[in-house]
């Protein structure tokens, strides 16, 4: 049957159109290039997952014929379209409609848009602004709600929750890590925890990907701006920042500069005019972790015990295997994170250096990631109290810090990092992108097992790259020994994988997992996608473009490594790395 057969022909504001069958108002409207608006619904809240509830009703349109006789109002995000219906979408009664729906969403919201996280990138916002919307028409009772911080990463204000249920949406179906739910009924409504217990003492991993798809201020990141500001105009503190890989080809995105271009040298200069002592780059940490994870890897292969492999990159996904899976926690890489390993490193090796108490010494981290906050907090990277990480902030939030300092990245000159932190290969870059640790640790076992390096035209492990939510693959990294990989991105995915690891354990020998869709560069602290996956892409392209520009593309050639290792650490795997590089997890 030929796929014209199965259109249906619909008639929106005396423009005729056909569509397959099933096709909603809203997109058959798409297709003659006429806006509805929206609110609720979301056409990707990641790994393909629409969120249409029809909660809102800011969509509300015309349609004739879907009840015989009668003209009504129908949700065009949710209302199929039919053979013969007329849609009106501008008429007085569909705009007085959404104009009354809209005042009051507005009526049960707080008015502190100007001081809100979102401002400036709230939908409803955006809304209130399209419809001319300069007063209050229905005032009466509000909902209020305690808001909760106790994750140390994301902060839930339930008073500016539309119950859109993106979040839901997201957590569930997308993450399926269920720590969010609808709760209450009638006005009282909202999206919540089980019982409105408090976040952190839920599944919860912090990915943030609720955060990303909250179209309002009801879930935001803690931020810790201001303690960085602090720090920064304390003279008695020394201040340095580290920059993870996936900020470089997403924080141009909000000066002007194409999306996924990467922008080192003038984040590098941004920093600096912030104020910062030094200016490092978390590649060197990624550069040293893949050292150790590759060690472990060769270590476990050889000696078949405690396969597969699991990388320890991902906070929000080692959060969750806490959650579920804790018989399997005798898996997963013993690594630090990159972020952690830096800040080790910056309080013990880089302060004797120069000569400072870890005590007198500040380490910011510049994350993708809400997750990295909650990481740096938990107790086990500190000591004596005095934690490796003092404070993450995200792409976004240093975008606002720029813009308060008046620090416009296009007019920078590109700067070089600082050492001996500084330097990186282009494995390191790879560790934004979904296989990407997965690919730098296969370049250096390769290394580790056959004493001499991949050929330039081998670098590159296909069958791990891309944006599918998991990618499986048989490598041989030597003659006659094949490794069996899975790298997946998403925590549904991770879930899919990890089922697959019970049932089958001797299936693959390494895996690297990602809790967020696309890996870091779809962090929970990234500037917003808004849903285009075009973008996603675009990032991705940029860290390979930044891998494949560098002379040295594999981290054991990284020199300043190799100095580490014969200063400070001795070799992979040492006494010393363990103690300073490595962790334990623990059942939650």
């Amino acid at each position: 049957m030929s796929e014209t057969m199965n259109n249906v022909n619909v008639t929106i504001n005396g423009k005729k159109v056909s569509v397959p069958a099933g096709s909603t108002i809203l997109e058959a409207a798409a297709k003659l290039n006429i806006k509805i608006p929206t609110l609720c619904y979301c056409p990707s809240v990641g790994c393909g997952v629409e969120n249409k509830p029809a909660s809102c009703r800011i969509c509300l349109v015309e349609a004739e014929g879907i009840r015989r006789g009668r003209r009504i109002l129908v949700p065009a995000c949710a209302t199929p379209v039919a053979e013969g219906v007329e849609v009106f979408t501008n008429t007085q009664r569909a705009l007085q409609a959404r104009r009354t729906v809209l005042e009051l969403l507005l009526s049960d919201h707080p008015q502190d848009c100007l001081t809100c996280p979102k401002n400036r990138d709230c939908e409803l916002q955006q809304l209130a602004a399209e419809f001319g919307i300069r007063e209050i028409e229905f005032k009466g009772k509000r909902n209020r709600f305690p808001v909760d911080m106790s994750s140390n990463a994301i902060m839930r204000d339930l008073s500016k929750c539309i119950m859109c249920r993106r979040c839901e949406t997201v957590c569930n179906k997308v993450q399926t890590v269920g720590a969010l739910t609808g709760y209450g009924r009638g006005f009282s409504a909202k999206v919540g925890t089980a019982s409105m217990i408090p976040l952190a003492d839920t599944s919860c991993t912090f990915c943030g990907q609720c955060v990303n798809i909250c179209p309002v201020g009801a879930i935001t990141g803690i931020s810790y701006v201001k303690k960085v500001w602090a720090a920064i105009n304390d003279p008695k503190k020394t201040v340095i920042v580290q920059t993870a890989p996936a900020v470089r080809v997403a924080v141009g995105q909000e000066f002007g500069f194409a999306p996924g271009q990467p922008v080192t040298g003038k984040l590098v200069a941004g920093l600096r005019a912030l104020g910062f002592d030094k200016v490092f780059d978390t590649n060197f940490s990624a550069d040293l972790t893949i050292m150790e994870e590759a060690h472990e890897l060769v270590e476990r292969v050889k000696a078949q015990k405690n396969l597969p492999i699991l990388t320890s990159c991902c906070p929000g996904w080692i959060n969750f295997i806490e959650h579920n899976y804790p018989d399997l926690l005798h898996i997963p890489s013993s690594c630090k994170s990159p972020q952690q390993m830096f800040g080790a490193l910056a309080k013990t090796y880089y302060a004797e250096k120069i000569g400072v108490k870890p005590e007198d010494m500040v380490v910011v981290s510049v994350m993708p990631c809400q997750a990295k906050k909650y990481e740096a907090a938990r107790p086990e990277f500190s000591t004596d109290g005095i934690p490796d990480v003092d404070y993450v902030v995200t792409t976004r939030e240093l975008c606002r810090m720029f813009q308060e300092a008046g620090v416009h990245l296009a007019n920078m000159e590109d700067e070089a990092f600082d050492n001996p932190l500084g330097q990186s290969t282009g494995a390191a870059d790879l560790f934004g992108v979904t296989g990407g640790v997965l690919e730098a640790a296969l370049r250096t076992a390769y290394f580790f097992l056959n004493r001499k390096n991949l050929e330039k035209d081998a670098l590159v492990f296909d069958s791990v790259r891309g944006l599918n939510g998991v990618k499986e693959a048989s490598i041989e990294i030597v003659p006659g020994l094949k490794v069996n990989v899975a790298a997946c991105s998403g925590l549904g995915n991770a879930r899919k994988v990890l089922d697959m690891v019970r049932k089958d354990p001797t299936r693959f020998q390494a895996i690297e997992i990602m809790a967020c869709p696309g890996g870091c560069i779809n962090g929970g602290g990234q500037p917003f996608l808004h849903g285009r996956r075009d973008l996603l892409k675009k990032r991705m392209e940029g860290l390979y473009s930044e891998d494949a520009r560098k002379v040295l593309r594999m981290s054991h050639e990284n020199t300043d490594i190799q100095a580490l290792y014969k200063e400070f650490l001795g070799e992979p795997g040492s006494e010393k790395a363990h103690h300073l590089l490595h962790t334990v997890y623990h059942q939650k």
